[in-house]
């Protein structure tokens, strides 16, 4: 089940009959559960059948970007108060006359201190005084406040002064959720930290009492299965674990797609993918690189640090659902969407403005009555109201707006694809586009010219790919120790030991969840950088520790990641990682080759192409069988997505049910 701005999508693999099937319901913004209720009771005649549930949610992201989380109080060690709010001396914007430093989620006066100090190596340098805790407790029980999080320096060494917190807080403070900063992030910097800690203190409650309201819902439904709740880093943990650490759910929607491409890069083998997901809010963009998905250890939102191991995704607001209008005299297109309520002026529910799905719709790449397979017709008279009213503003015929609108979208698309290749030193040449998401497939090879990528993938059911990639994840669990060490002259032994014991910590975390050892497996990770940097580079490690093997990863990742390394230079670890990955056992079904030989072209009809009105071949996708090729300009239907084939562009349906495009000169 994955919720997103305009629809929710729902993947159900039944083992009874060895086939999947999915199902797609209008998003409630006021309140998500209603969707994915109504989804479940559409889609399942006995939801007591189900056996395994996995839920992507947008709950703490959308708390979080629309600043509607909890107030938070900050607990400090006594003489830090200001290191949240002061944050870092960086400009995050060089050269903007008029930058102002991002807004923190915790105001100066929300931060508060207690007597404590540990050293760099963890010992105590000064006790906790718990009587400083009795105010801070008077103060949230008086000010209402609905969340508390606590960061003391070196607590990431050793975290027995925020556990003695904690408990004390938790006698005097019931039914106040507290955070504390080891448990979030167990590394060094204390204001990354800080900033990771108070975020999820910030979120807590929001996704706290979703997840519990869900469950609720979804029991008295009849559903006994436990809620599973898919993570950043790609793989997923319970809901009563999501509770307690809900800043892990923050990109839990759009990396189910990242998971997906892992599946599919591995079954087609093509190792290096261009994800791009466009839904009707936003568009999603990843890689997977060898196989395996770009992941990062850290990353900013809006300007504030998160420290938490994530896929990498970088998310703009295009989508199906992007407004279309005017600025200065200049046709703009997007970031503000219709969304669900009240949608493109197409869905007949009071929208006005223009958006990029009344403009496909207005140029005929998408039917009408086919919509969702036909159980949401659209209204093009609607669409075509709405795309005349802006360009009789602009100065522009019907037509010359539309594919104005569509032109200014897949540039903006196009761009954000190119900070993820391009700016990073990759060369999306070498990758192949694999489009999903409701609309995706309608401006995927637009997306590829611009790209000078020869290769588009479209895998089957794209509308719902990322809840399909959902159900190929396992519960995951990471654990960190910061190792500040140089390379030379370490005993490989040590480096041993730490992981070890990481591995041990993982394997209590999967044990916690009904996972037996018979299901885990650990892969292990490491911070490095050269002596003298201030940021590292994150690397694989083997089971066996072989330093020298090490630092050639090390050198090879950082020519990879930056264009040159430094063979001759001394380097260092930062950090050591491990992910316990606790196996799920679970089959999950896709293609099937249509049986009834009925033919896959179902209809024919004018469609725009460059100003051009072409006659287009509409085709069925479940009848294409594997094998079948078709030259464009063409228009593949099914329920969850549109896939438009251009002229000068040829699609083949593969072993694996994937509509593969290509130029016809290829």
């Amino acid at each position: 089940m994955d919720i997103g701005g305009t629809f929710t999508d729902f993947v159900v693999a039944d083992r009874s009959q060895r086939r999947a099937f999915t199902g797609k319901a209008l998003t409630t913004p006021a309140d998500p559960a209603r969707g994915v209720l109504h989804g479940l009771r559409e889609l399942i005649p006995d939801p007591a059948a189900i056996d395994f549930t996995v839920h992507g949610t947008t709950v703490g992201l959308n708390a979080f970007l629309e600043r509607r989380g909890a107030r938070v109080l900050l607990v400090t060690t006594a003489g830090l108060r200001d290191s949240y709010t002061i944050a870092r001396g960086d400009r995050k914007e060089l050269y903007a006359l008029r930058y102002r430093k991002p807004e923190r989620l915790v105001r100066r006066r929300d931060v508060v201190e207690v007597r404590e100090r540990l050293g760099w190596d963890g010992s105590v340098l000064e006790p906790l005084h718990e009587e400083d805790l009795e105010p801070i407790a008077r103060r949230v029980r008086e000010e209402g406040f609905e969340a508390v999080a606590i960061c003391f320096i070196h607590a990431y060494v050793n975290p027995a002064h925020e556990l003695q917190a904690k408990e004390v807080l938790g006698r005097l403070l019931p039914g106040i959720p507290i955070t504390l900063s080891h448990q979030v992030a167990r590394e060094w910097r204390e204001y990354e930290r800080a900033s990771s800690a108070v975020l999820n203190a910030y979120v807590a409650p929001r996704v706290a009492g979703y997840l519990s309201s869900l469950e609720r819902e979804m029991g008295r439904l009849g559903v006994t299965a436990t809620l599973h709740v898919m993570q950043s880093s790609g793989g997923v943990m319970t809901s009563r674990v999501a509770r307690a650490l809900p800043i892990q759910t923050l990109l839990s929607g759009p990396v189910g797609g990242t998971i997906g491409g892992t599946g599919l890069a591995e079954a087609t083998g093509r190792p290096n993918l261009l994800c791009v997901d466009m839904g009707g809010t936003s568009f999603d963009v990843s890689l997977i690189v060898d196989g395996r998905p770009s992941v990062s250890t850290e990353t900013e939102l809006q300007g504030l640090p998160v420290l938490m191991p994530l896929v990498d995704i970088h998310t703009i607001g295009a989508g199906g659902g992007s407004l279309a209008w005017l600025e200065a005299g200049a046709l703009r297109v997007g970031p503000q969407s219709a969304g669900a309520d009240p949608g493109p002026a197409c869905y007949g529910r009071g929208g006005e403005e223009p958006t990029v799905t009344d403009a496909n719709l207005f140029l005929g790449r998408l039917d009408p009555e086919y919509f969702l397979g036909g159980r949401m017709p659209l209204d093009v008279e609607a669409a075509r109201a709405a795309v005349r009213r802006l360009a009789a503003r602009v100065g522009l015929d019907d037509v010359a707006l539309a594919e104005g609108i569509l032109a200014i979208v897949n540039a903006k698309m196009a761009d954000a694809m190119r900070t993820i290749t391009v700016k990073q030193g990759i060369d999306p040449r070498d990758f192949t586009l694999v489009a999903f998401g409701g609309a995706g497939p309608m401006h995927a090879v637009w997306l590829a010219q611009e790209l000078e990528i020869r290769e588009v993938v479209v895998p089957w059911s794209p509308g719902t790919f990322s809840a399909w990639g959902m159900l190929h994840t396992d519960v995951r669990h990471d654990v960190t120790q910061t190792f500040y060490r140089p390379l030379a002259g370490l005993d490989a032994d040590e480096v041993e030991q730490v992981y070890r014991g990481l591995e041990v910590q993982g394997a209590e975390a999967l044990l916690a969840e009904s996972l037996g050892p018979e299901r885990h497996t650990f892969a292990r990770s490491a911070d490095m950088r050269y002596v003298g940097q201030e940021y590292s580079v994150n690397i694989p490690i083997g089971a066996g520790i072989d330093l020298a093997e090490i630092e050639r990863t090390f050198h090879e990742a950082h020519r990879t990641r930056y264009g040159h390394s430094t063979p001759d230079a001394p380097c260092e670890f930062v950090n050591l990682r491990v992910a316990a990955l606790g196996r799920l056992d679970r089959e999950v079904y896709g293609f099937e080759p249509p049986a009834d030989g009925q033919p896959a072209e179902v209809a024919r009809r004018s469609a725009v192409f460059n100003r051009e009105i072409r006659e287009v071949a509409i085709l069925r996708r479940d009848r294409l069988p594997v094998g079948a090729r078709r030259a464009g300009p063409a228009i593949v239907e099914e329920e969850t997505a549109t896939t438009v084939i251009p002229p000068g562009w040829v699609a083949e349906v593969d072993r694996l049910g994937n509509l593969v495009i290509t130029p016809e000169d290829r």
